[in-house]
């Protein structure tokens, strides 16, 4: 062999072996979305419709989403203005789809299976495909997920929207491409037109760019982007402002002990060490978005009570992102023989948290699952009932919950109603002054009352106090049906008492009508 071949023949020995081609991310991302998707799908569609029931929010989104638009807007301007782009939306799919119950939950069961694909792809960005599989099926089995993917109102929609966003930004960051943040900016307005605290999650995400210390041009252009969505929503959440008393029910945090439970297991979880992929961890991620929210809100609420865990919906992204990858974690600790142990009750823990978790699963799917039945009221309503007979809502919010079905109430006259609420563009309907509804009274003999629970504050509205001192004056409680979130209460005419026709005088021994004095309705 000459020099020069053994010279070639060294070249090809020393030079770098060739890298083996990478292999596509097509199959991984396929398997992390539609697996992900299946199973919520599968969730959802299970027990959708709750024996037929369906509870106050929904009856409010049934009535108003079958307005026309024009209502729509009407309606919004006194009252719900923050999810004016929701009852838009579902009028839309009624005028598509048909106006029954499952249409009214499927668009909510739709939008958490396309969040749970959102989580998948990131726990695939960030930590790989495992651990994306993983967050997406843990994410369809957390019981706030459950619950609001079965349910007519925005929050599932905002989830998905934020989650999609996320994804977003996470990709962003890379690639700085301007369309790319255009997508990010876009999808993170409509989740806060959908319903105000998904701003909450823009929060987040800064923190998220801050603790991974993007580039500043990154930083940046973020800025910019936040401060076009928020400018975006500004006029939404100036005049919504005027409508606070949409929010004076809350007393307190709602549902925080639950919350808080899952959330701190999935902060536990971080604890766990995960794959890094990209200039992003997954920690960094998720961390944010569970905790900062729901912090937020609950700062707040000590100015104001705000904090209810439906608005924060989103958070769970973040906790199914953590779980998933911490299981990734305790899979690979399987492959070393010296934690087989510590394997083992990892294995057993799971099992033990998912067969804890059926019970609830099936509990969700139940009409006592939520805070109120309207679809029970109105039935107990209609059993109550004879035909000729008043009827009272005391307060009258309770209307609005039994109008989803108005053949409930078709026989009975509606004491205090001076206006529906279609015509007046309200939820309530607009009532007659109180000593007018004193005066309706007096002319039934039967009066069927949708009261509030045993031990809830009483309104303290002239109207309200109208009728409370007129049942007290001149009718006898016949009977009490009590249904979730409600008390149907049949009153009947006192034996002897003067009818509207003796007022403003009394026989004796006998209650007269009711009048003001300091304020307060009293018997005369």
């Amino acid at each position: 062999m000459s020099l020069d071949e053994r010279a070639l023949a060294g070249a090809r020995t020393a030079s770098p072996p060739v890298p083996a081609r990478r292999r596509s991310p097509g199959p991984a991302q396929a398997v992390v979305v539609i697996a992900p998707v299946l199973l919520t799908i599968a969730l959802g569609l299970w027990g959708i419709r709750r024996k037929n029931t369906m509870w106050g929010d929904e009856s409010v989104t049934y009535q108003l989403a079958h307005r026309d638009l024009s209502q729509i807007w009407h309606t919004a301007q006194h009252v719900d203005l923050v999810h004016a782009l929701y009852y838009t939306v579902m009028h839309g799919v009624f005028g598509l789809f048909g106006g029954g119950l499952l249409t009214l939950r499927l668009p909510s069961v739709l939008a958490m299976s396309a969040a749970a694909s959102a989580v998948g792809l990131l726990g695939l960005r960030l930590a790989g495909p495992r651990a994306g599989l993983l967050a997406g099926l843990v994410f369809p089995v957390l019981p706030q997920v459950q619950k609001y993917a079965q349910e007519g109102r925005s929050y599932a929609m905002v989830c998905a929207l934020v989650a999609w966003a996320t994804y977003a930004l996470v990709v962003s960051v890379p690639h700085r491409a301007r369309w790319r943040w255009a997508v990010y900016g876009s999808t993170m307005l409509l989740a806060c037109l959908l319903h105000e605290f998904a701003v909450l999650a823009l929060v987040a995400h800064g923190v998220t760019l801050v603790v991974s210390r993007v580039p500043r041009l990154v930083l940046r252009t973020w800025s910019v982007t936040a401060a076009g969505v928020v400018a975006g929503l500004l006029p939404l959440a100036m005049c919504s402002a005027g409508q606070a008393e949409q929010v004076s029910w809350i007393g307190g945090p709602v549902r925080l002990p639950g919350f808080l439970t899952v959330a701190v297991v999935g902060v536990l979880c971080a604890l766990a060490p995960v794959r890094a992929r990209g200039p992003m961890r997954l920690r960094a991620l998720a961390v944010p978005i569970v905790v900062l929210p729901a912090l937020l809100l609950l700062t707040a609420s000590l100015v104001k009570p705000l904090f209810v865990d439906r608005y924060v919906l989103y958070s769970n992204i973040g906790i199914a992102l953590l779980l998933g990858a911490c299981m990734d974690y305790l899979h690979r600790l399987r492959q070393s023989p010296r934690s087989a142990g510590s394997t083992a009750l990892a294995v057993l823990a799971a099992v033990a948290v998912l067969a804890a978790l059926v019970p609830t699963s099936l509990s969700l799917r139940t009409p006592q699952s939520r805070s109120n039945d309207a679809t029970a009221v109105g039935a107990a309503v209609r059993k109550e009932g004879r035909p000729g007979d008043g009827l009272l809502y005391l307060p009258d919010r309770h209307r609005m919950w039994i109008g989803a079905v108005p053949e409930d109430t078709r026989l009975l006259t509606d004491l205090a109603l001076a206006q529906d609420p279609v015509s007046s563009n309200t939820l309530e309907g607009v009532e007659l002054p109180a000593r007018d509804i004193a005066a309706r009274m007096l002319e039934f003999d039967r009066i069927v009352a949708v009261r509030d629970p045993a031990g809830a504050p009483s309104p303290a509205n002239p109207q309200e106090q109208a009728k409370t001192s007129t049942l007290r004056c001149h009718f006898r409680e016949h009977g009490t049906t009590h249904v979730n979130g409600a008390r149907i209460t049949v009153y009947v005419r006192n034996h002897g008492d003067p009818g509207r026709a003796d007022w403003p005088g009394r026989r004796p021994g006998l209650p007269g009508p009711p009048w003001r004095s300091g304020g307060r309705w009293r018997c005369g």
